[in-house]
């Protein structure tokens, strides 16, 4: 090797090493202690968004929660303040902005400014498109949109007075690819990732990162507090067993690291589940035989309308009349979430 080779190689190797070091200082600025940061949930009373809060508490991090339940809430709290945890606690119907308003306000006035907004907050109705009514369109999108939309434009003058903040929505696979019998969710799933995507671009320059989630079916226990249209039961076996089993589902815990890391780790999307992953990929390169897909599965698997209602029943009254012990069977690693992030109370 001549002298003119070696210092090629040596230039090369030192420049790879400078490079290497650079983004590891990066990410380690990324993923900077979060002790004493404020996090904003909603929804943070069950399921993923309680989750959410344990692992935050874990971080060092100050919590503000809200849904709507305030028996719910205490119970959260005292859960998460047995553990160490600095909470607020705010009852708050997300689709309604004063009540928004008030819970932001709260936080401000216990922790003094928020670093982290999770919108988190959902509502799902399943049943064929003959089965849904305008009202559940706008419940819906009451939560899922105007929700995510409410607290976001509360905390964003202060992230940006501040010029720097974070904000993660929780959308949905269903806000990539419309889903047959959960047409309502995903309409709203789909302007939660059209607001989140249109944020990141606009906020990122100014210090604000945004991450867009999109989870796949996940054993939170949802299944128990869903709704469900047309032929009750059916509607109840397919998406209990679908939010249940392995391999079609993931658990919260996983979630909760896999949403946190992304987060920390400066990303800006994060598709959750493997399934969720293909279908959305490739329903970007092949929107049509997606689509065709989706009506075969509406033909072929899921219950059709006739002889069903237009009423709706929670999972948990489906449940109660439903008597069938495979299924109970089926869905137990879903009921053990439910228990663990405290979904099975409603009616027991």
């Amino acid at each position: 090797m001549t002298e003119t080779e070696k210092r090629i190689a040596w230039g090369s190797a030192i420049g790879a090493a400078t490079a290497g070091l650079a983004a590891w200082g990066l990410l380690s600025r990324k993923q900077a202690s979060m002790k004493g940061q404020v996090v904003a949930i909603t929804g943070g009373s069950r399921g993923l968004g309680l989750q959410l809060a344990h692992d935050f508490a874990a971080l060092g991090c100050r919590l503000a929660l809200c849904a709507r339940s305030g028996e719910e809430l205490e119970s959260a709290r005292k859960e998460l303040e047995a553990r160490g945890a600095q909470v607020y606690t705010h009852e708050c119907d997300v689709s309604d902005r004063k009540q928004v308003g008030k819970f932001i306000d709260g936080t401000f006035e216990r922790f003094g400014r928020i670093d982290v907004l999770v919108a988190n907050a959902g509502v799902i109705q399943v049943g064929p498109i003959e089965s849904m009514k305008i009202e559940d369109f706008e419940q819906a999108m009451g939560v899922m949109f105007w929700g995510v939309l409410y607290p976001v434009w509360a905390v964003m003058p202060h992230m940006l007075e501040r010029g720097r903040g974070r904000i993660v929505t929780i959308t949905s696979i269903a806000g990539k690819v419309s889903v047959p019998h959960l047409v309502p969710y995903s309409c709203a799933k789909f302007a939660a990732v059209a607001l989140s995507e249109g944020l990141r671009a606009e906020l990122g320059p100014k210090g604000i990162q945004v991450l867009t989630v999109a989870p796949g079916l996940m054993r939170t226990g949802s299944f128990l507090n869903a709704l469900f249209k047309g032929k009750q039961a059916d509607e109840f076996r397919w998406f209990g067993l679908g939010a249940t089993l392995p391999g079609v589902s993931m658990d919260a815990e996983r979630a909760s690291s896999q949403i946190i890391s992304a987060m920390r780790g400066g990303k800006t999307e994060k598709i959750l589940t493997a399934p969720a992953q293909f279908l959305a990929r490739l329903h970007g390169a092949f929107p049509e035989l997606t689509t065709s897909l989706m009506s075969l599965v509406n033909e072929l698997i899921l219950p059709g309308m006739k002889g069903g209602s237009k009423d709706a029943v929670s999972g948990h009254e489906a449940d109660r009349k439903l008597d069938s012990q495979w299924f109970k069977l089926a869905t137990m690693l879903g009921r053990v979430a439910a228990d663990r992030l405290q979904k099975a109370h409603a009616g027991d």
